[in-house]
């Protein structure tokens, strides 16, 4: 009978997870293709589907975050393919193999380092109150260094990239980040922070008093 119980709980658990999982997908996928997903400015554009990224996360462990990025990239991957990103686009034409792993490899590995990180926060008693923080923080930021960071390593000597660093007048790959990413990083660190944070410490707490 005790162990028809555990059974039971641990498929009721198993249900539980999907559908959480299933819904941040869905999330996500509504954000990727509509206006609430991206702030539009010159160059590139600030991405608010870290978000998602970062309470996926929190919610759902590593493995969830993973999925979410791996979403995430397949998405952004979808638009280079589409040429609904042109930045994205020029870089699949240069080489697809290095696109794919810039737009999906970089965000799996982003939502997978997000879980990790909270995981070990969060099991950490005088670390805890401030996982939700870190979390949240870490989805954007890690996000723009593992991208940048695979165009620098992959494009950087490519005529389309060595066209912004004469435009920017730089003349070396961190200069150039900088430069392509300026404000629009910090308006995307920001505001994933702040929204990941609340949305993944309320429902965090919510699902798990469930």
């Amino acid at each position: 009978m005790k162990t028809q119980f555990i059974s039971a709980s641990s498929s009721m658990k198993s249900t539980k997870y999907m559908v959480e999982l299933a819904l941040m997908i869905a999330v996500t996928l509504v954000m990727a293709f509509t206006p609430l997903g991206y702030i539009k400015l010159p160059l590139l554009s600030a991405s608010l589907l870290t978000i998602p990224v970062a309470v996926a996360a929190v919610m759902l462990g590593p493995v969830g975050g993973l999925t979410i990025g791996l979403v995430f990239g397949l998405t952004s991957f979808y638009m280079a393919l589409t040429g609904s990103s042109a930045l994205a686009a020029q870089l699949m034409a240069i080489n697809p193999v290095f696109c794919f792993l810039q737009t999906v490899g970089a965000r799996a590995i982003d939502g997978l380092c997000c879980g990790l990180i909270f995981k070990a926060m969060h099991n950490n008693a005088k670390t805890a109150p401030f996982s939700y923080y870190v979390a949240s923080f870490a989805a954007p930021v890690l996000n723009t260094v593992f991208f940048m960071g695979i165009m620098m390593l992959c494009y950087y000597n490519t005529e389309y990239i060595q066209g912004f660093v004469t435009k920017f007048g730089v003349n070396n790959p961190f200069s150039l980040v900088v430069a392509m990413v300026g404000v629009q990083g910090l308006l995307e660190a920001v505001v994933c922070t702040v929204i990941g944070s609340i949305l993944s410490r309320v429902l965090f707490k919510v699902m798990h008093a469930a």
